[in-house]
């Protein structure tokens, strides 16, 4: 039996347009999984590769988690659930999170709709034993100097997984996260597509080197098998060391 084949199991993954969340999704796709994504923009050929976004084979939808009305009428194509990844993510740069609107935006996209999304598919999730993973960021154990709500809502996000860890496993619904580190994705621009910056961020890294989105869903699918049957609440730290 290969407990990392995921045929015939449906896999939504919030946040999985691009990054991250593109990568997590792909992987459950090559193993198997009927797989949707939900990103912001109207259509899946809104996204290109060089976004880093690969649609192929996904299935695709609409849904902006930054407004709480759409989470809540929300219509998903599948009549079953069996693991959910909130993959969602927001970050202001230039002390834009100093701003209440600022904060306020990126909380409810990185932590209000986690909540939102998972209360969504609770039901879903209750019913097929699933599992739910929760993407945070190793910036929930640092402070990030320029990005208040991008930390408080990341640290938010871990406190969140080990309580609905404890309190939905009487439900049989399994809840962990990942928190990765500096991983290659649009979203960390300003650092990798700054010469000096990624080579002083790469110093800081023991493995020398930046996540992947696979590096990322690695752990995903591991999260999501029966190998870690007995894991809940937990989450698991992808950095390549960097916060050792």
């Amino acid at each position: 039996m290969n407990e990392l084949d995921f045929s015939g199991k449906q896999i939504l993954v919030v946040g999985g347009s691009s990054g991250i969340g593109n990568g997590i999704a792909q992987a459950f796709r090559g193993r198997g999984a009927r797989v949707q994504v939900c990103g912001t923009r109207a259509s899946a050929s809104d996204y290109s590769p060089e976004e880093g976004s690969h649609l192929d084979g996904l299935d695709y939808a609409r849904l902006d988690v930054g407004d709480p009305k759409a989470v809540e009428n929300f219509k998903p194509s599948f009549d079953r659930l069996d693991v959910l990844v909130l993959a969602q993510g927001a970050v202001i740069y230039r002390r834009g999170e100093f701003a209440m609107d600022g904060f306020r935006k990126v909380l409810e996209v990185n932590l209000m709709s986690l909540m939102a999304c998972a209360g969504k598919f609770h039901d879903m999730l209750t019913a097929a034993r699933g599992s739910l993973i929760i993407v945070s960021s190793t910036a929930a154990y640092h402070s990030t100097k320029g990005n208040p709500a991008y930390n408080a809502s990341k640290t938010g996000a871990m406190g969140l997984t080990r309580t609905l860890g404890q309190a939905w496993a009487e439900d049989g619904i399994r809840v962990n996260g990942i928190a990765p580190g500096l991983v290659d994705t649009k979203m960390t621009k300003v650092t990798t597509s700054n010469p000096q910056r990624l080579e002083g961020a790469i110093e800081r890294i023991p493995l020398k080197r930046l996540g992947t989105p696979a590096d990322m869903a690695g752990a995903a699918l591991f999260l999501a098998s029966p190998l870690s049957s007995y894991i809940v609440g937990q989450t698991l730290i992808v950095d390549g060391g960097l916060i050792l």
